[in-house]
């Protein structure tokens, strides 16, 4: 049970009121958070349906992507309402041993993520430059903490500039096949048909989902918002970062979903039916093979975007879960190196790639409930929230969204046994 809290800061008024912003200046930590929707595991999970089932999930993608809006949303809200992050607001309601499990889990999902994205960063380098994985994923990491050296001494708007730049080259690089080879229309709207065929399929709409609602951006999210924009706000100045909010994180997860979309798209409409094609390496090269030789090197360099872009927010996540529950922070450049090691051992097993990528995302979609539920919950709280707690058509809406990912989860495991029986 999360108890009641009391009031917080967010309804009193700041000692110094900070000055009226543009729209459009209020924007940027929804789009750090949409890194975490375009990861590698996503290129993973959205080629291999693509390449497997053709149009068949288009409407996981959509519905995951219409989810996220909520999601984020709740979790951007939060912070600037009570100016504390997720994992803060749960750490200041578990006892001890509670918090210590819930840690646990959490690191467990931020394992699952970093896996992911150091992965995709070393295949990209290898398809561009021959390198080797394990050089490949050790290049990726020291990247990604030259990006976090940049957060640390540059502050957070450089760190936005940086990852959003990454935004914009990867949905490029991911989405220009499509203008090369446009999909079929008519079998893309049949893909809005939710439906399932087999136990691998629901595998991969689980390893879908995992990969577009992601456990520790709904963590993140909190932080981002409350860091960018204060932690005391008049009413009318919160009214309006919260209008900003909703534009941000609208904007941000609608190209989030798009590049999304495109990735299956793209794999539904040159990869289908062909052999060779289950790992990222066999796609990018039948890719290169069906659309020249410049669309694959385009889909390479946003592999390499991605990667980059998300192991550094990962870590940035997984730093601010460890400070939320255990009040404990490590220095950000400390704590990549730490979780660097585990990925880097991986690659250097005979373990597919592309087949690591696709299961750390269904990792991932079991620790959606851990973070979605209590978001839920403490958002819709009216000790907590005061004014700005849930409405009714939110309650229901984001209620929902927990139980379709856990009902999925369910029918997954099912699934799973009985097949393997």
């Amino acid at each position: 049970m999360i108890p009641p809290s009391t009031p917080t800061v967010a309804t009193a008024e700041p000692q110094q009121a900070q000055p009226r912003r543009t729209l459009w200046r209020l924007l940027g930590p929804a789009f750090v958070a949409a890194i975490a929707y375009v990861d590698p595991g996503n290129v993973a999970a959205n080629v291999s349906a693509g390449a497997r089932f053709g149009y068949l999930l288009v409407w996981v993608l959509v519905l995951a992507n219409l989810m996220a809006v909520i999601v984020q949303y709740l979790s951007a809200k939060l912070g600037l309402v009570t100016g504390k992050s997720l994992p803060e607001a749960l750490g200041e309601r578990l006892g001890r041993p509670a918090r210590l499990a819930y840690w646990g889990q959490a690191e467990l999902v931020a394992a699952a993520t970093d896996l992911a994205e150091v992965i995709g960063g070393a295949i990209a380098l290898n398809l561009l430059f021959d390198l080797p994985l394990l050089l490949g994923g050790l290049i990726t990491g020291v990247v990604s903490m030259i990006i976090l050296a940049l957060q640390q001494h540059r502050g957070q708007r450089t760190f936005e500039t940086v990852i959003t730049s990454m935004l914009a080259i990867l949905t490029v690089g991911f989405c220009v096949g499509l203008f090369v080879s446009p999909p079929s229309a008519a079998d893309a709207l049949a893909g809005l048909v939710p439906r399932f065929d087999g136990t691998e399929s629901v595998l991969l709409a689980a390893s879908m989902l995992g990969a577009t609602v992601m456990p520790h951006a709904i963590y993140l999210h909190s932080s981002l918002a409350r860091d960018r924009h204060g932690r005391e706000h008049t009413p009318s100045g919160l009214r309006r970062l919260l209008t900003a909010t909703r534009w941000d994180v609208g904007l941000a997860l609608l190209l989030a979903g798009t590049v999304n979309i495109a990735m299956l798209l793209l794999a539904a409409s040159t990869l289908s039916g062909q052999t060779g094609v289950d790992t990222i390496e066999g796609a990018q090269a039948a890719i290169s093979a069906a659309l020249g030789s410049l669309v694959g090197v385009a889909f390479a360099v946003a592999l390499l975007a991605s990667g980059l872009a998300s192991t550094s927010v990962g870590s940035y996540a997984g730093s601010e879960i460890m400070q939320g529950l255990l009040h404990v922070r490590i220095p950000l450049l400390t704590r990549r190196l730490v979780t660097l090691v585990p990925a880097l051992a991986l690659l250097t097993t005979d373990v597919s790639p592309t087949w690591l990528l696709v299961l750390s995302q269904v990792v991932l979609s079991f620790g959606i409930p851990f973070a979605l539920i209590p978001l839920v919950r403490l958002t819709s709280d009216g000790a907590l929230m005061g004014v700005h707690r849930n409405g009714l058509a939110l309650r229901v809406a984001a209620w929902a969204v927990a139980a379709v990912i856990v009902a999925l989860n369910v029918t997954l495991l099912a699934l799973t046994a009985s097949g393997a029986g």
